[in-house]
């Protein structure tokens, strides 16, 4: 029987009520039955949103989390399901990584290379060098949008 209110539920993980609701509204938590028109949740509830709060720790966005929950079969083990997702994040950081080690580079050879007198003369070192250095290709898609499933979640 339910019996925790949604701010019991809010104290008990460490959320905003409004979170919560939110959960709800966008299909992560399932709607909760009211008694006097009030939301009560059962501890199944704790535990999802103890989930979802590790996954969001951990990088996933919201339409991943989604897809944790709703985008199997449901015979797929929570195992499966995390090792699936974790693969794709794994990929998605190392991609990252290599954005961020090109950065770095780049940077590093600014601050020893750059003998310039003038920012146009930096402007201009930099347009000719532009394609060579790759630096406009160093922040991965992923990370400028970081949808990847559905576009009815928003992170």
């Amino acid at each position: 029987m339910p019996e925790l209110t949604i701010s019991e539920v809010a104290r008990q993980v460490g959320l905003r009520a409004s979170a919560i609701r939110y959960y709800e509204r966008i299909g992560l938590l399932p709607r909760a039955p009211r008694i006097s028109g009030q939301r009560r949740y059962d501890t199944t509830t704790l535990y999802r949103l103890a989930i979802i709060q590790r996954a969001r720790q951990l990088g996933f966005t919201l339409t991943e989390i989604r897809h944790l929950f709703l985008g199997f079969r449901d015979i797929t083990r929570p195992s499966e399901r995390w090792r699936t997702l974790s693969e794709r994040k794994l990929a998605e950081l190392d991609h990252l990584m290599d954005g961020i080690k090109a950065v770095r580079g780049v940077l590093k050879k600014l601050m020893t290379k750059c003998q310039c007198d003038t920012l146009d003369q930096c402007g201009k070192g930099i347009f000719q060098n532009m394609n060579r250095d790759g630096v406009a290709r160093t922040v991965p898609a992923s990370h400028r949008h970081r949808g990847k499933y559905s576009k009815s979640v928003r992170a």
